[in-house]
């Protein structure tokens, strides 16, 4: 008898520290039970530090590469990362409408920890027109949604108004997540579907091994999407696992360590 086995593809780019990513997202999904594809769109010579360079591969590749995994596998859900220019955007888009994907994850990732650029401008423009309108979830941190809005984001008021303006792009639910705000001692994370606010928070970890942290939250929504959960069910879920795996995170490397992805199985 065969047996079927939920399945989700991470669009992205790779990090050869292994701490974000594909290497996250692929780990994330092995951790929660899910068979996990991969389409790499750029490469990064990255570590704990830094992003020391970034190679783009043809967007031809990129598209062949999609239609390699859906033509064959197919997908229950899809994260995409690290999409750094324009063709490479207009070809996500292309391929994951004509496949007809309709549980997309996106995190519009676009600056690295370090503060290096990982998306241009034309990146940025192509994912609000052609990637927005067919996303199920977006889930911008702080900075993110300013790039978004062009609004500055300090606070909890701020997030909700974030949300509402991100959410008239066109994704079905728009999840605007607080790391980075500085007046709570809490990690507060705002879901807005249209009509509704939702929060999601855990008390702050006190670490600084945090890379890959935004790769892993949204590579296990889409694990629990591609399970068959609800948005709010795969959310919490996703909250706890990544808290989880900051809490119980390693000192690697000489700057921010990596998340234990599989402290479920210590």
């Amino acid at each position: 008898m065969r047996r079927t086995v939920p399945r989700a593809l991470s669009i992205a780019g790779s990090d050869s520290g292994g701490g974000a990513g594909i290497q996250a997202d692929l780990k994330t999904f092995t951790a929660l039970g899910v068979f996990g594809m991969s389409v790499v769109t750029s490469v990064t010579a990255q570590n704990t530090r830094s992003v020391l360079g970034i190679h783009d591969l043809p967007h031809e590749f990129v598209e062949l590469q999609i239609d390699a995994v859906l033509g064959d596998l197919g997908a229950d859900a899809v994260k995409l990362g690290m999409l750094s220019n324009e063709s490479i955007v207009f070809s996500v888009a292309k391929m994951l409408d004509d496949y007809g994907m309709d549980k997309i994850v996106v995190d519009p990732v676009m600056v690295s920890t370090s503060g290096v650029s990982l998306s241009d401008t034309g990146a940025v423009k192509a994912l609000i027109r052609e990637l927005l309108p067919i996303t199920y979830i977006v889930m911008p941190n702080l900075p993110e949604a300013e790039v978004l809005t062009g609004e500055k984001v300090k606070s909890l008021d701020d997030m909700r108004e974030a949300a509402r303006e991100i959410k008239s792009l066109g994704p079905k639910f728009v999840l605007v997540k607080g790391g980075h705000l500085d007046t709570s001692y809490e990690a507060v994370d705002v879901l807005y579907d249209g009509s509704e606010f939702a929060e999601y928070s855990v008390p702050r970890i006190g670490t600084e091994n945090t890379h890959g942290g935004g790769c892993t939250y949204s590579a296990a929504v889409c694990a629990y999407l591609a399970k068959g959960m609800s948005m709010h069910e795969a959310l919490k879920e996703a909250k706890r696992y990544v808290t989880q795996a900051i809490s119980k995170s390693f000192n690697l490397g000489h700057g921010r360590g990596a998340l234990n992805h599989f402290w479920n199985f210590e």
